[in-house]
């Protein structure tokens, strides 16, 4: 094991904790045959096989699951130096790890570039990821901090939750739909309407329960997707209606491919929190992110869903379009 890298031991843990090559591959942005490549190379530093595919499903063998606890120790012993070693370097040339629910990748990117263009040196780790590996990633410490919607309960965790933008959820459909334009539409009427839902226990399912309350058993649930983009596409094609965060519908809105419908009791208004483990010892770049957020985070949202001002150029054409059309008739002298 002398020639092992901590590279080959995280892409390890990732398939292990996932029991998936294609999960990790998605978690760590790497492609499947490099994931592989990886967990080959380990499994040859130690001569025994760590895994075994039984059927279409992944296990791991006994010298496996050892490696997993031998590679979770030496893992999170980097980390702690890296903490260590970041409370030095302060907050510029600090490493930032956060992860964050799908639905966040709509914006925040822009937040971390904002954040960054004020803090010359920080390296950004940025992951994202569903809500029960979120929850994962702070369990094993693996992300400093972690934005999502529903924090977990303070009696169920060691977490701390701050709440710093608010999140509103929507109802869309094509602009085709019979009841697109209508006012106060009763729920009872849109529970008739083929639903296109996320997957059992994301964010935005549990936000879909608390919005529908008693009446989310008369969902007629068409189909179920993983995916918000499938989602979207699929309700852009006529498919059926959906329950998404209007976040996530930003520019669809604004294109006219999708609207909100008006039911009453929405939108449901719920908040994004960044969470931490309440006896993490926060790096000060993360500190500095987590102040950031709190005082920042509800606006820079905003700026970064607001549709872009067109540029001056593409202002300038239609003037200068018109401008060319507009020339003067000849003169005509007077006859004698």
């Amino acid at each position: 094991m002398r020639n092992a890298t901590l590279r080959q031991l995280k892409v390890f843990e990732a398939v292990a904790r996932h029991l998936s090559f294609s999960r990790a591959a998605e978690e760590l942005h790497l492609t499947q045959p490099a994931v592989s490549t990886q967990v080959r190379k380990l499994q040859e530093h130690a001569g025994l096989a760590l895994f075994e595919q039984l059927g279409k499903k992944v296990h791991l063998t006994p010298a496996g699951a050892q490696m997993l606890l031998s590679s979770r120790e030496i893992i999170q012993k980097f980390h702690e130096a890296e903490e260590a070693l970041s409370a030095f370097k302060g907050v510029a040339g600090g490493k930032l790890n956060v992860s964050v629910i799908s639905a966040g990748d709509y914006f925040f990117p822009a937040l971390l570039v904002a954040f960054a263009q004020r803090h010359a040196g920080v390296t950004l780790n940025f992951g994202v990821c569903n809500r029960e590996e979120l929850l994962g990633r702070l369990a094993e410490n693996l992300t400093d901090l972690a934005v999502m919607v529903r924090p977990p309960p303070p009696a169920e965790s060691d977490t701390v939750a701050l709440a710093f933008a608010p999140h509103p959820y929507v109802i869309v459909a094509p602009p085709s739909h019979p009841l697109a334009g209508r006012r106060g539409i009763r729920v009872a009427r849109i529970t008739k309407e083929p639903f296109i839902v996320r997957e059992k226990g994301s964010d935005t399912w549990n936000s879909m329960l608390e919005g529908f309350g008693d009446a989310v058993g008369s969902l007629n649930i068409a189909m179920e997707i993983k995916s918000t983009e499938t989602i979207k596409q699929a309700v852009i094609a006529g498919m059926g209606i959906s329950f998404l965060s209007a976040h996530t519908v930003s520019r669809e809105l604004q294109s006219g491919s999708l609207v909100v419908l008006d039911v009453q009791g929405f939108p449901l208004m719920l908040n994004w929190y960044v969470v931490h483990r309440r006896t993490k010892r926060l790096p000060p770049v993360a500190q500095a992110f987590l102040r950031f957020l709190q005082g920042e985070g509800a606006a820079q949202i905003e700026q970064a869903l607001r549709p872009p001002a067109p540029s001056r150029s593409s202002a300038r054409a239609p003037a200068a379009a018109a401008s060319r059309t507009r020339r003067p008739a000849p003169s005509r002298r007077p006859r004698a």
